[in-house]
């Protein structure tokens, strides 16, 4: 028994049904009330098979309408292959512009573009932000050499961000970094913790320490909250996104990349930090070993967690109002690091919410800031 032959187009099925039948192209017109022309173009390829004639050649020869569109579609795709010119550059397109916020990027001046369309300057400027010869190196694309070990997978959005911060630390000039200054900085934090205004203080005192610190609003999608890294054995950064505009905020998160710092976790990999927030901000077992060193001190510096425990204890689970200002003005600090606490332990994010008040006003303009309408200058 002989095989069924194999199509490649609808043209060659209708050659063999016609063959089955002893029919000729002129029989095929006749039946279809078409000119014979139209029949031999069809068979050779040169007129497309369409979904009316499709339906109608079905009914002639009793086989489905679906057939025929489908010889006729893988016909045409493989002579596409054929015809059209392959373009390499489409794939690294795709990954530059669906991966990265370009548009983001422009709007905050970190390339130099007029808009996204504008594909040949976007890439040249790309190739300047992420400091590499060509796209095809640019640390986002999946087979590009990794410069940048992050001790957590990143987003390409993530490393844009990261790079920026690269960007604005290296420039400032700072005095080396020494442990010792690092491990004095935490007592000198702590005494700004009574009052928002007094985060004023927190660029210069880090700075003096030799810790180049920059804040860069995150970009869409990122949830970026922070990160720690050395540029040099001698050159530590930390930067903020200041995701969230509140007191308890500024304090865990800083005091998170803080320890990082002083654990020199950075000089390894970047610690780069993002929803540090609920479970990622505590120290349960799903938590790295180094998260939750850095949470666990955080935790302790905005409020020390062994009385923070005995507060709970007595308090919950109603919490009065009274009760969060005494306990906040005997630890002298801002209630609203204790509400921030309050709101982790318990997870009641509805508590003491008017506590929870807005800093960034005035921690950015003391620092090195890019973000919200403001454009940080490096150099070329």
């Amino acid at each position: 028994m002989d095989a069924t032959p194999e199509f490649r187009t609808p043209g060659q099925l209708i050659d063999h049904l016609l063959a089955q039948r002893g029919w000729s192209h002129r029989i095929l017109a006749v039946v279809l009330g078409v000119e014979e022309s139209q029949i031999t173009k069809l068979i050779s390829g040169a007129k497309a098979m369409s979904a009316e004639l499709a339906l109608t050649l079905g009914d002639v020869f009793g086989i489905e309408p679906e057939r025929l569109l489908d010889l006729q579609k893988s016909y045409e795709l493989a002579r596409a292959r054929i015809e059209a010119r392959p373009n390499p550059k489409l794939a690294l397109r795709a990954h530059l512009f669906g991966g990265l916020p370009v548009a983001a990027m422009i709007k905050r001046g970190w390339i130099r573009a007029k808009d996204v369309r504008d594909i040949a300057t976007v890439e040249s400027e790309l190739t300047r932000f992420f400091g590499v010869s060509s796209v095809e190196e640019i640390e986002t694309i999946p087979h590009a050499a990794k410069k940048t070990v992050v001790a957590s997978p990143a987003t390409p959005a993530q490393l844009a961000w990261l790079y920026r911060v690269k960007e604005l630390a290296s420039d400032l000039m700072v005095p080396p970094y020494s442990q010792a200054g690092g491990e004095s900085l935490v007592a000198d934090l702590k005494g700004l913790l009574s009052a928002p205004e007094l985060s004023r203080h927190v660029p210069r005192l880090l700075m003096e320490r030799g810790i180049r610190f920059v804040i860069v609003e995150t970009l869409p999608g990122a949830k970026i909250d922070g990160v720690c890294f050395w540029l040099d054995h001698r050159s530590p950064v930390i930067a903020l996104s200041l995701r969230y505009d509140r007191i308890d905020n500024l304090w865990f998160v800083l005091r998170h990349e803080l320890e990082h710092l002083l654990k020199r976790h950075g000089q390894g990999a970047v610690m780069l930090d993002a929803e540090l927030e609920g479970e990622r901000a505590g120290i349960g077992p799903t938590v790295l070993e180094e998260e939750r060193a850095a949470n666990e001190a955080a935790a302790d510096f905005c409020v020390p967690q062994q009385r923070m425990a005995g507060f709970v204890a007595r308090k919950a689970p109603l919490f009065s109002e009274r009760d969060l200002l005494g306990f906040a003005s005997t630890l002298g600090i801002h209630p609203g690091l204790v509400a921030g606490q309050i709101q982790h332990i318990t997870g009641r994010h509805e508590l003491f919410r008017k506590h929870l008040v807005k800093i960034r006003s005035s921690i950015a303009p003391a620092a090195v800031t890019d973000g919200w309408g403001d454009v940080a200058h490096a150099s070329a």
